[in-house]
């Protein structure tokens, strides 16, 4: 059951109001043998009271309160007990009109409140009173409705920004999670291109190792120093990246890999097997950081899919052209597979029918055991028809969201290359 808190307070309210009203009509009432006016008696006390009565639900039926208070004071004047004495409570409750209801209906109330004035002042025994008073009347009743309609844009003012205040918080708590989301987007982008890399080269090289232990002791004890070196390096990288996510430590700061480190790659890509050339063209300019890591990472993921996918004998082909608005970036290599779309997509388990079906590089059944790994960045041992992969989606956004354009397919002479264009304004 609700309870309404404003019947407690209006009914003091209501009390006061009569008590008030009831003193100014007795003490204040005209004297006999005042002309045409009549003294106070229980009967124009009682008119009183019933006036003061609709003070008590001012709040809940303000319109219906005012006609019923204005309603026993008209019957005062016009029984000649005078004006302005029990006038009180029409007052309260053209406030309560202007302050709680629209505007319309509170403009109605003042016309209402007004017009019994005229009424009286002319017909009533009001009429022998002066203009100044008359005037003085006037204001009062278009103080009292200017101030209730002052209240209430108040009020209307205060609930806004209130209400401002409140969408701004949803707002920033929006602009929060979606931060958080992009940054878990990020972590995890990083996290793969990492991880992925430095685990197929040291794959690659563990298997070199497998080979040669027993033929060439020498040359496996060099493979399983690089595997190590390779691991300490992808432990470090991990530790710079997770390390944000902590909050009992402070994260080890430093600088993101960029096309300055992309030699140091192609070099550590050369000792896992995998025959690649770096050619830079053009001036390095200012280049920004996040373009800067994003081709970087287009690279380090093109050159582990090569390794991946490519085949024995492969070749690859880093290019990077420094142009005065644009920073083009591509991967080629002349691998075998040459049946994959831009989207990167597998063709599992086509080993035994490449030159028919143009499988893709995960079909290498005969020479890679039967890996389902597409070109597109799935990953080694994915099945047919499975899920995509993260590497090329993790480049397409990251291409995307530096306003670049990404080119992913298989090259017309046979092979795959991976291409980015990054936009630059300014030369910068």
């Amino acid at each position: 059951m609700r309870i309404d808190r404003t019947l407690l307070p209006d009914a003091v309210l209501a009390v006061a109001v009569a008590a008030a009203s009831v003193a100014l009509f007795v003490l204040y009432g005209p004297e006999p043998p005042a002309a045409g006016l009549r003294a106070p008696d229980a009967a124009g006390v009682t008119l009183v009271l019933l006036a003061c009565v609709p003070v008590a639900l001012r709040r809940r039926w303000p319109m219906a309160g005012l006609c019923a208070a204005l309603a026993p004071e008209t019957l005062l004047s016009a029984l000649g007990y005078g004006t302005g004495v029990a006038g009180l409570a029409g007052l309260v409750m053209l406030y309560s009109v202007a302050s709680y209801r629209g505007l319309a209906l509170a403009l109605g109330a003042l016309l209402l409140a007004g017009a019994l004035y005229l009424v009286g002042a002319l017909a009533g025994p009001a009429a022998g009173m002066g203009v100044s008073d008359h005037l003085m009347a006037v204001v009062v009743l278009v103080a009292v409705w200017g101030a209730g309609r002052s209240l209430r844009l108040r009020r209307a003012y205060l609930a806004e920004l209130q209400d401002r205040a409140a969408r701004l918080e949803r707002a920033h708590a929006a602009d929060t999670r979606a931060a958080r989301a992009e940054e878990r987007s990020r972590i995890a982008r990083e996290l793969h291109d990492v991880v992925a890399h430095h685990v197929s080269v040291m794959t690659v090289q563990a298997s070199a190792a497998g080979k040669v232990l027993a033929s060439d002791p020498e040359l496996a004890r060099e493979a399983l120093a690089a595997i190590e070196h390779t691991g300490r390096m992808a432990m470090a990288e991990m530790r710079n990246i997770v390390g944000v996510l902590r909050a009992d430590a402070r994260a080890e700061l430093g600088p993101q890999p960029g096309t300055g480190d992309l030699p140091a790659l192609v070099a550590q890509m050369r000792e896992a097997g995998l025959l690649t050339r770096l050619t830079v063209e053009g001036s390095a300019g200012a280049i920004p950081a996040g373009v800067d890591l994003a081709a970087y990472r287009l690279v380090q993921e093109g050159l582990t899919n090569t390794l991946r996918h490519a085949g024995a004998g492969a070749r690859a082909l880093v290019t990077v052209r420094h142009l005065p608005d644009e920073l083009d970036v591509s991967v080629a290599d002349d691998g075998r597979g040459t049946g994959l779309n831009g989207q990167g997509a597998a063709a599992a388990g086509q080993g035994a029918a490449q030159g028919g079906q143009g499988a893709g590089r995960g079909g290498q059944g005969a020479d890679r055991g039967g890996e389902p790994a597409g070109r597109g960045g799935q990953g080694a041992g994915r099945p047919a028809g499975g899920p995509p992969g993260h590497g090329l989606v993790g480049i397409r956004e990251r291409v995307a969201l530096y306003g670049g354009i990404l080119s992913v397919g298989p090259r017309p002479g046979g092979g795959f290359e991976v291409r980015a264009r990054f936009p630059l304004k300014d030369g910068r």
